[in-house]
């Protein structure tokens, strides 16, 4: 008969091995994505938790391919060292803005999660709808410390797939907001949206309707959202109305810009992350030109810890996010994802 082991090196072995449970990975669809998350909950749930997580989340540069002269292929890793966020995770995406020709979308994505302790394959997510729910609800949580508590008007500029997703984000945490204009390039793809929100039934009360004249329509906006992959300021700062709230997402690299500089300058702006500050083109181009400093720039994550950035301080105040995506926040929303599926 075998003698017990007298090496604790050994006894800790065992135990480790007795606690680690062989999982199958899962595979979690669209389908299941739009069953678990609901933007009002993902928002609480970035808004609980990033303040304590973020410091513990690694995420190297996103890595960006040119895989033909106009389509792009990025690598999005991340990981954390918190035992409340046990994870890596590792986003691919493609980006192909020639498929609006053929009625497929621009991007695509996949996104696998690993545990942090075993290093596990735990799942795999659809990471199209991943981003657009981790993209939209960012978005709507700096609305919900930088617009208006009082907005009435939504202008939704672009008519994509994160239209839908931001209008429900910001409505989730400005229920005041009563009408959504929508404007896109093609006007035919704005008035769809439009009547495809009009029909949705969880969105009584407010009215959709499209416009051809951007200008008009930011002129009248609380809340104003982009989502294009523009070269040309759309939003024109000298258009935005005292105490407004610009969300720009569509940009991320130098050549595209959805605002001017006006916007930068009357604006406090935001960031999702440090990268949007050597991505997106609005950004780069207004600290080139001198329009903004460096210091003028804020991040998300400071303004929603208690006390370290003061918010909206008046009613007059014009707000700029400018979001360019951050695996740290695809890492937070798998999570949720994942833990609400297990």
């Amino acid at each position: 008969m075998a003698s017990a082991s007298n090496n604790p090196k050994d006894d800790t072995e065992t135990n480790l091995t007795k606690k680690i449970t062989v999982r199958t990975p899962m595979v979690i669809t669209k389908e299941a994505l739009d069953s678990i998350l609901q933007h009002q909950n993902l928002i609480e749930h970035f808004q609980s938790s990033l303040p304590i997580v973020f410091p513990t989340i690694s995420s190297p540069m996103r890595q960006s391919h040119a895989v033909q002269p106009h389509s792009s292929l990025l690598l999005m890793p991340s990981w954390s060292s918190s035992p409340s966020l046990p994870y890596i995770g590792v986003k691919l995406v493609t980006h192909f803005p020639q498929n609006s020709a053929i009625n497929l979308p621009a991007i695509h994505a996949s996104y696998s999660l690993f545990s942090s302790t075993t290093g596990q394959t735990l799942g795999s997510m659809d990471g199209t709808a991943l981003t657009l729910y981790r993209t939209s609800c960012i978005s709507g949580l700096a609305a919900k410390y930088l617009a208006r508590p009082d907005s009435r008007v939504m202008v939704m500029v672009g008519a994509g797939a994160l239209g839908p997703h931001l209008i429900k984000a910001h409505l989730a945490v400005r229920p005041s907001v009563k009408k959504v204009i929508i404007w896109n390039r093609t006007e035919e793809r704005a008035k769809k949206l439009a009547d495809e929100m009009r029909e949705n039934a969880g969105l009584d009360g407010v009215c959709f309707e499209s416009s051809a004249n951007l200008d008009d329509a930011i002129s009248v906006a609380d809340i104003v959202s982009c989502a294009t992959n523009s070269e040309v300021p759309l939003v024109k700062g000298d258009k935005l109305k005292g105490g407004a709230y610009l969300n720009l997402v569509g940009s991320f690299q130098h050549s595209m810009r959805e605002c001017d500089d006006m916007a930068m300058k009357r604006g406090r702006v935001f960031v999702d992350c440090e990268e949007a500050l050597e991505e997106a083109g609005e950004l780069v181009g207004a600290l080139e030109r001198g329009v903004i400093e460096k210091s003028d720039i804020m991040g998300l994550v400071d303004l929603i810890k208690k006390g370290e950035i003061v918010g909206r301080r008046n009613e007059d105040e014009i707000f700029v996010f400018k979001s360019v995506g951050s695996a740290v926040f695809d890492l937070v929303a798998a999570q949720l994802a994942y833990e609400t599926t297990t």
